[in-house]
């Protein structure tokens, strides 16, 4: 071997150690744009997005450094989405995240290119968000809170609760795809269980005093809101009028027991929004959308507040309070 054919091998093993650690500095220096769809303000999302970032940095993303995350809050109006979704395309995101049917749709009508990762979708197969969990196809994937007879559990947890229980509330909004479907299961597990259902249309803010003015008339027993932003970012609202009128519910998000609220059932809305943060790693390194299945909710949480149960004169069974995740006292 010459000088001149021992110098080109040093050359080409420079080439190959130094080549790796290019590409990482490289890949370290891009900043990533990130679209954060909210459905209602940044204030009272906190608790969804502050996981979302923890999941980020958990993962090597740090806000500035190597991502930026783009908000826009719809404010609990579902008509401003098309305009906040096409903000955020017009800002060249690379993927967008958004919780919900509502948002999801949106999205999915505004663009077939930008990677959307989804939060907390009801039945993203039968709104025809995605073809399929296992393989989703398109530009969309994340989680679903799909559960089997999810409000007939919600609705056995008033009856074991209230005995004596017979006719229940059921506020949804016709705006969510989803809710179509989950008011059918909400009407069987009701008859099953010998409830009569006062149905409650609500697809705009406007519209919720007409539905406590029927609550107020047809003097049901309990009250059980589905799974909506819109009621999510009103829950205060929602929660003063159960207060006032002594009225028990069960609801989708632990946020209205938080504010009130007797008792909650459901996925973790705030672990499902980490977990969002893996999906977006994926999708920045390059794995399509549509390779990654869409992940059911491994855990639920049951919230119970004790205070609002003494104030509804309600004794909580042990057998309900044994299977709670956190008592608020």
């Amino acid at each position: 071997m010459n000088i001149r054919e021992a110098g080109l091998i040093v050359t080409l093993s420079l080439c190959i150690l130094v080549a790796p650690l290019l590409t990482h500095a490289q890949q370290k220096g891009k900043m990533y744009r990130i679209g954060f769809l909210g459905n209602s303000t940044a204030a009272l999302e906190a608790n969804l997005v502050g996981p979302f970032r923890e999941g980020l940095r958990d993962l090597g993303y740090e806000e500035g450094q190597n991502v930026v995350i783009e908000y826009r809050w719809a404010e609990g109006k579902y008509e401003r989405l098309p305009t906040l979704i096409a903000e955020l395309i017009a800002r060249k995101v690379d993927v967008i995240v958004t919780a919900g049917t509502p948002g999801t749709q949106a999205v999915k009508k505004a663009t077939t290119s930008v990677p959307l990762v989804m939060v907390a979708v009801g039945d993203p197969v039968g709104t025809g968000i995605v073809a399929s969990l296992n393989r989703p196809g398109g530009n969309i994937t994340g989680l679903t809170s799909i559960s089997p007879e999810l409000e007939g559990k919600r609705l056995e947890l008033l009856r074991e609760v209230i005995p004596k229980l017979s006719h229940v509330a059921i506020l949804w909004n016709p705006v969510n795809a989803y809710h179509v479907i989950e008011m059918k299961e909400a009407q069987s597990a009701a008859s099953t269980l010998r409830m009569r259902v006062l149905s409650l249309a609500v697809g705009t803010p406007e519209e919720l005093d007409g539905a406590f003015a029927a609550i107020d008339r047809e003097r049901v027993g309990a009250l059980l809101v589905l799974a909506d932003r819109m009621f999510l970012h009103h829950r205060t609202r929602i929660m003063n009028f159960a207060a006032q009128h002594r009225l028990p519910g069960v609801y989708a998000y632990r946020e209205l027991v938080e504010a009130g609220g007797l008792m909650s059932f459901g996925p973790s809305y705030a672990g499902m929004h980490r977990r969002a943060a893996t999906y977006v790693d994926k999708i920045l390194k390059g794995i399509s959308p549509a390779d990654l299945p869409v992940e059911r909710p491994a855990t639920f949480e049951l919230v119970i507040n004790l205070k609002a149960a003494k104030a509804l004169g309600l004794m909580i069974p042990p057998s309900v309070l044994s299977r709670a995740t956190e008592v608020i006292q």
